[in-house]
């Protein structure tokens, strides 16, 4: 997802604004603020897959652990 995400500001960067209507920059300017929000929150979600796999590795040990 980080990657479409990248490749879309890119693209959005890569309009001339000063051809843009007021609507449109205001459209832009929506997107890439909607654009910022999803790489963050795709952030978030790494670092809660992050999370997850610890605790499952953590629960799996002590589950090994405590059949010794």
């Amino acid at each position: 997802m980080a990657d479409t995400i990248a490749e879309t500001v890119d693209l959005l960067y890569t309009i001339d604004q000063e051809k843009l209507s007021v609507d449109q920059q205001i459209a832009l300017s929506t997107a890439l603020a909607t654009l910022a929000q999803a790489e963050r929150l795709d952030q978030i979600n790494e670092r809660l897959r992050t999370i997850q796999q610890l605790l499952t590795n953590v629960t799996h040990r002590s589950t090994v652990d405590g059949i010794r």
